[in-house]
C-alpha cells in the first residue's frame, strides 16, 4: 500500500513536471509600423519599462493603430515652435481616430528608474499630467534630454516615459517629419495602415 502511494505521488510529480509554463512576453519585442511612406521597426524594451511597454502592446494587439496616424511633426523651425523656450524634435502618431473608447491612462514609468533616454529613435508615450498616457507616442529625432526626467520641456519635470528604440525606417521617421504641415499639425496626416508584432 506504502509503495502504490510513493508510486502515485511520483506520478503526479512527474505529470508536474511537464506543464506548460506561462507565457511570458520577452525582454525585448520587436514590433513593424506600416505607414503609407514605408516601415519603421521597433525594438521595446519590455525589462525596463513593463508597464509602458504592455500598454502599447495592449493597442497594437487589439488593432487601434490600424488606421491611426502620425498627425504632429516638431522642428526647430523657427515657425514651429514658437511658444516654447525648450525646443524639440519628434513625430507624434495615435490610434484610428474613428477609436473613441481607449484603455485606462498608465502610470508613468520615469527615465531615472528606468534608463531609458530620448536618444535619436527612441520611442516614448506622449502624456499631459503625470500618469495620463494612453495610446498616443511619439518618436526623437535626435537626441532629446529636455524630455527625460529633470528636462525642462515640461513644467511638471517629470519628464515622458521612453519605452524602445527604432532599428529600422530612421529614413521614414524623417520623411514622416519633413511632410506637408500648417505649425505642428501635418496636413494630411500620414496613416498608418497597421502595427504588428514580429
Amino acid at each position: 500500500m506504502g509503495a502504490m502511494r510513493i508510486t502515485v505521488c511520483a506520478l503526479l510529480l512527474a505529470g508536474a513536471t511537464t506543464l506548460p509554463a506561462p507565457r511570458q512576453e520577452p525582454k525585448l519585442v520587436r514590433v513593424v509600423m506600416e505607414t503609407e511612406l514605408g516601415e519603421i521597426e521597433v525594438e521595446l524594451d519590455a525589462a525596463r519599462a513593463p508597464v509602458t511597454v504592455a500598454n502599447f502592446l495592449r493597442y497594437v494587439d487589439a488593432g487601434y493603430y490600424t488606421g491611426g496616424v502620425f498627425h504632429r511633426t516638431v522642428k526647430l523651425d523657427p515657425d514651429n515652435q514658437p511658444n516654447n523656450q525648450v525646443k524639440i524634435e519628434v513625430i507624434q502618431a495615435g490610434p484610428n481616430p474613428e477609436r473613441k473608447e481607449l484603455f485606462p491612462a498608465i502610470p508613468l514609468e520615469r527615465t531615472m528608474k528606468t534608463g531609458l533616454r530620448h536618444t535619436d529613435g527612441a520611442i516614448a508615450m506622449a502624456r499631459d499630467g503625470p500618469d495620463t498616457a494612453q495610446a498616443d507616442f511619439f518618436i526623437c529625432l535626435g537626441d532629446q534630454p529636455e524630455l527625460d526626467f529633470g528636462g525642462k520641456r515640461n513644467p511638471d519635470g517629470q519628464g515622458f516615459a521612453a519605452f524602445g528604440r527604432v532599428t529600422r525606417g530612421m529614413d521614414v521617421v524623417r520623411k514622416i517629419k519633413h511632410a506637408p504641415a500648417q505649425a505642428q499639425r501635418l496636413t494630411p496626416p500620414v496613416k498608418i495602415l497597421r502595427i504588428r508584432r514580429l
